[in-house]
């Protein structure tokens, strides 16, 4: 790797945790100077605008998140093991998130949905991925018998989403860790009851 790669992806990782926290339009260029450690002439050496670099920094964070349910779903075999390591990793968010902030999708959607069409397309992009990974599970579930047959993998897709998502959000907003704790309790038992 060149030194110029090198310098680039370092202004990617210390931009990343700013934008999450600040939001695109929130974050100046006086905070991502300070945070990365360079003049804005040396930014804009690596990066033509600051949405390039948003955009750079999203994708960063997105696959810092992406790595994280990797690593977790490593060696988990049945659809419902699965489903439920996905609940547990988005819950380690509340105290542990990627990039401080929390989740960069969640983030990104809200702000940028009527603001900035390239980072809402980008928050879409991630979220299709997201959506398509809970389909996998659960269509192999029902294919493999770990899941009853008619369930629909898009519905539960929405559901464990929007489910995890609005509990981080109101978790974050108060500061309290119940209504992940709460939501979590209700989908871990509607995944053990109700799949089987």
């Amino acid at each position: 790797m060149t030194k110029g790669e090198q310098t680039r992806q370092r202004i990617v990782a210390r931009a990343a945790p700013v934008f999450n926290v600040h939001g695109f339009a929130g974050t100046s260029m006086g905070q991502l100077t300070e945070a990365i450690g360079l003049e804005k002439g040396g930014i804009y050496n690596h990066f033509p605008s600051k949405e390039a670099l948003a955009l750079h920094a999203f994708d960063y964070a997105v696959g810092l998140t992406a790595a994280r349910f990797a690593k977790a779903l490593e060696g988990k075999q049945g659809a419902v093991d699965r489903l439920l390591t996905i609940i547990g990793v988005l819950e380690q968010y509340v105290d542990d998130p990627t990039v401080p902030g929390g989740c960069p999708i969640l983030n990104t959607a809200i702000e940028a949905d009527d603001a900035n069409e390239m980072l809402r397309d980008r928050a879409r992009a991630a979220m299709d991925d997201w959506r398509a990974t809970i389909h996998r599970i659960v269509n192999k579930g029902i294919e493999r018998q770990q899941i009853r047959p008619g369930i629909d993998a898009d519905e539960v897709a929405s559901i464990v989403i929007a489910t995890l998502e609005g509990a981080l959000m109101l978790s974050n907003l108060y500061k309290d860790r119940t209504y992940m704790e709460a939501a979590m309790d209700d989908l871990i038992g509607s995944i053990r009851k109700g799949f089987r």
